[in-house]
């Protein structure tokens, strides 16, 4: 169980979040604590004033909003008493157990989740400290309901979802789309390493899913906005996009930036074995086909990027073994799409029985500008610099030179 705890200073706001889930069917209160009603006879002013009442007693206080949630692994199906009474439990344990609280029910993402709302000032006034709660009193409570109601514990949800390979491809209309989505865009923020919208959805586009910021001239393109799409079998858009900030952990664009700042550094140590793997593909592969079906026995995909026209402007490489992307370009000049081109052509002549064409050694981009100076100025200047120099003309130079240095001492 992961709990998490949010504080304001709108009532009414953290009521009207929930309020609008329920209208929408995907929400239900389940519980009212302390409440004059049972949850289904209660009127939305009657669930604000009972709290906003006890606010009003502490009118210095302006963080009078606790706003938590509760959240079980995917492999629990808890009942509505059994959440009723995990709930009724955790808030007791982190000092709110006298306290009126609504406990809403979630239905909008993949895993079963539950919000609690409340108020952090009792009835004689005084506030109820939220000053390192999370760590003093709500991770003690956690850990022992999961001990209690035989939970998964929070440490090894993540595992578990990988262990029951629970992450399957979104196929448009035979599952909730929002849940699906849900539960693709989360699992492979978390486990994979990208450092750009592309490389997101080179993964995304795995599981039958696209995040999209719209068209370049559109508001949500220039506010920074994001949504996500289903994708057909052919990788066509389907149904209707979802809103980043309405998905579970608000996968939006922002977040996404700082993710993809962190990733650049953990990615880096991936590099060499791709590289390594690369090349021993690369050794014999006559095409990008070959060289696909090659890594695919390294646990690396290669994605082939094309323009309209069908020319081929750049390759990605998805390690699924050690969860990072990178585009060719990014691991060494001799992996771009260009280069692996000029790969394959060496290896056709080399298999078809050339001669003298050498060992294949990419050409670095010093060595151009060098050769194309030289052409310009009608010598072989990369052959000046990298033979070695006459001896006896060094020597005759040094001569010359010395005399000349002499004779302006005479004078």
């Amino acid at each position: 169980m992961v709990a998490k705890i949010e504080s304001g200073k709108s009532l009414i706001g953290a009521l009207n979040y929930n309020e609008r889930k329920v209208n929408v069917g995907k929400a239900k209160l389940i519980m009212a604590q302390l409440y004059p009603k049972e949850p289904g006879h209660l009127s939305f002013d009657e669930k604000l004033f009972r709290l906003t009442d006890l606010a009003a007693r502490n009118f210095r206080t302006k963080t009078n909003t606790v706003h938590l949630s509760l959240n079980f692994d995917l492999s629990e199906n808890l009942s509505q008493e059994k959440l009723c009474q995990i709930a009724d439990s955790y808030m007791e344990k982190i000092g709110f157990g006298q306290q009126p609280f609504l406990v809403y029910q979630h239905f909008d993402s993949g895993h079963n989740h539950i919000h609690i709302l409340t108020t952090n000032i009792d009835a004689d006034g005084t506030r109820i400290s939220l000053h390192n709660i999370g760590k003093l009193k709500s991770e003690p409570a956690r850990k022992a309901i999961e001990q209690e109601f035989g939970l998964v514990k929070a440490e090894e949800q993540i595992k578990a979802i990988q262990i029951k390979q629970q992450i399957k491809p979104l196929v448009y209309g035979t599952t909730d789309t929002k849940r699906a989505i849900t539960n693709i865009v989360n699992h492979i923020a978390q486990t994979y390493k990208f450092t750009s919208l592309p490389e997101f959805n080179a993964v995304l586009a795995g599981y039958n899913v696209m995040a999209d910021r719209g068209p370049k001239e559109t508001v949500m393109f220039n506010q920074g906005g994001l949504r996500y799409w289903a994708l057909s079998e052919d990788g066509v858009k389907t149904g209707v996009p979802i809103k980043a900030s309405s998905l579970y952990k608000k996968p939006t664009l922002k977040l996404l930036n700082e993710r993809f700042k962190l990733n650049g550094f953990l990615r880096k140590p991936f590099k060499g074995p791709i590289c390594k793997s690369l090349d021993k593909a690369l050794s014999i592969s006559l095409n990008h086909q070959e060289l696909k079906q090659r890594l695919i026995g390294d646990n690396i995909e290669l994605l082939i990027r094309k323009n309209a026209e069908g020319r081929i402007y750049g390759l990605t490489f998805i390690d699924h073994q050690n969860k990072v992307v990178f585009n060719g370009s990014d691991l060494e000049k001799g992996y771009s799409a260009t280069a692996i081109e000029t790969r394959f052509e060496f290896n056709q002549r080399s298999s078809q029985g050339e001669d003298n064409i050498g060992v294949f050694r990419p050409t670095t981009s010093v060595e151009q500008a060098i050769k194309q100076e030289s052409a310009s100025a009608g010598f072989d200047l990369l052959g000046d610099l990298l033979n070695p120099v006459d001896q006896s003309n060094s020597q005759n130079l040094f001569e010359k030179k010395k005399k000349k240095k002499r004779k302006k001492l005479k004078l």
